[in-house]
């Protein structure tokens, strides 16, 4: 269905507006675009954290099982997505940096090192 409202953006137009602006915003949609997304009920954020401890168990056994240079790049990437100097500092990409470095030391306490 098309829109006449010159405002009202498609999906992969919010998307793509959400992914340029994530480097500094953490790709908060700003007060004047309303999404129609309804909001999640009781029920629905019960069964979103239950996944959400489940992924974050599977990412922590595959980091468990990856090589150092791959452990590298996952904190590589944390510090990417961490503002830089002169950009915003958004409390959200901050907590996700953090919880990325979180995850990759979790691992470690399940990795097999090599013998010497």
């Amino acid at each position: 269905m098309r829109h006449n409202n010159p405002d009202f953006l498609d999906p992969s137009q919010q998307r793509q507006k959400a992914l340029s602006r994530w480097d500094d915003e953490g790709g908060l949609i700003p007060g004047d675009m309303h999404s129609e997304v309804p909001e999640l009920t009781n029920a629905e954020l019960v069964h979103l954290r239950v996944r959400m401890i489940a992924l974050e168990n599977v990412v922590i056994a595959l980091l468990a099982g990856s090589s150092d240079r791959e452990l590298d790049h996952v904190r590589e990437m944390a510090a990417y997505i961490t503002p830089r100097q002169g950009s915003t500092e958004h409390p959200l990409t901050i907590h996700a940096a953090d919880l990325m470095i979180q995850l990759v030391e979790r691992a470690s306490h399940f990795r097999v090192m090599p013998p010497l």
